[in-house]
């Protein structure tokens, strides 16, 4: 659980009050879990927020761009084996992308940083617009996308000095979820501590079959 929502960004920001978290009071169907997670829409309502994900047709890379030296030791072993499980996980997920970890100053699409900062202060030294100045929660993902195709161009995940490193595992996997395009989380019962989109707890630390089918469904949707 983060105190700030992921944010999406296209030309301009979302307003602030977009949603960032749907209620659910019980088990979803696959459907409405889907439109939860995918475009913040309640169970039988209406989108609060656009469908966008990566185009799928090359693989999305992934660098380690930053570990500040507040993390050395062991958070910085543990940062680096959170990022290699999560990658494993998505990519075994068999949901239609492919996510290739890449050198920390190679090109990359999605953009992950251990900056000295605290939960609640502005992100600084990513050098992303829209990223730098956004307040940090735990940890935290920005997703940038074009508005007239929903294809994803780039993403930031920041990770605070707040965030306990025994929920890096957990943490890295949700927010790689979320830069995959599946930004809402999901709040309740039935998926606190199951689902990785859970917005109560840190605690799941492999993908939910719901989770899975919504990454399917995401990138063979038409």
């Amino acid at each position: 659980m983060r105190a700030l929502a992921p944010l999406l960004l296209a030309a301009l920001p979302l307003p602030a009050g977009a949603q960032d978290h749907i209620e659910a009071p019980g088990r979803l169907s696959d459907e409405d879990f889907y439109r939860a997670v995918a475009c913040a829409a309640p169970p039988g309502g209406d989108c609060g927020k656009p469908f966008v994900r990566w185009d799928a047709s090359r693989p999305v890379r992934v660098a380690l761009r930053q570990i500040d030296d507040a993390f050395l030791g062991r958070p910085k072993l543990r940062a680096g084996a959170a990022l290699e499980r999560a990658l494993q996980a998505l990519n075994d997920a068999e949901a239609g992308f492919r996510l290739a970890r890449v050198e920390g100053d190679a090109p990359a699409e999605i953009e992950i940083f251990f900056l000295d900062i605290a939960r609640g202060q502005p992100i600084a030294g990513t050098g992303i617009e829209g990223v730098d100045g956004a307040r940090l929660g735990g940890a935290s993902t920005r997703v940038l996308f074009n508005p007239d195709t929903g294809f994803i161009t780039r993403a930031a995940v920041v990770f605070s000095t707040t965030l306990e490193t025994r929920a890096y595992e957990s943490v890295m996997l949700e927010e790689l979820t979320q830069a995959m395009g599946l930004m809402t989380e999901i709040k309740g019962p039935a998926y606190r501590g199951v689902s990785v989109l859970d917005q109560d707890t840190n605690t799941a630390t492999e993908l939910a079959p719901q989770d899975i089918m919504a990454l399917r469904r995401h990138y063979t949707r038409n």
